[in-house]
């Protein structure tokens, strides 16, 4: 991440609690991985050859794209969602909605396959959520979003791949 967005995300960190559907709080998620999925672990440059740079950022550096930069966000198509690391199916469709952030958002996930940890990147703590199977950073999870879960599953578009159904 570049300094120059780092410094805007610290701006739009201390403005978020005042933007509606920008909402900062930490849900308290102790999610575990699926039984007998397998891990995928890869050496650097492994992930080097199989991600585009973006990606790599993204996924293996904790990275945050632009906001409103992935077609990811406009898609409304029937199709699954899986991580663009390992091709773990994260989202359906049925679970997406439009949150107004600029990042594909879910109010849901497929059990067993998302890890959670607390983040301090902008000081101040969020959830940040990995690929249960490469453990590739996707976004952060809100306590800001829709019925039935109230939760927003806010994810970085580079660290997905859709696939049509």
């Amino acid at each position: 991440m570049k300094r120059r967005q780092f410094m805007g995300l610290l701006g739009v960190g201390g403005l978020a609690g005042l933007l509606p559907g920008v909402a900062m709080g930490r849900p308290k998620l102790d999610l575990e991985p699926a039984p007998g999925l397998e891990t995928l672990e890869l050496s650097d440059d492994e992930w080097r050859e199989r991600l585009t740079p973006e990606q790599y950022e993204i996924l293996r550096d904790h990275g945050t794209e632009p906001a409103f930069s992935s077609p990811l966000d406009k898609q409304w198509d029937d199709g699954e969602y899986r991580c663009a690391g390992c091709d773990l199916l994260l989202f359906t469709s049925d679970m997406k909605y439009d949150s107004n952030t600029g990042w594909p958002s879910f109010f849901e996930h497929v059990e067993g396959h998302l890890l959670t940890q607390v983040d301090y990147f902008l000081f101040f703590p969020r959830t940040e959520y990995h690929c249960a199977r490469c453990k590739g950073h996707q976004g952060h999870v809100f306590d800001d979003g829709p019925d039935p879960t109230g939760l927003r599953w806010c994810n970085n578009g580079l660290a997905l791949r859709f696939v049509p159904a």
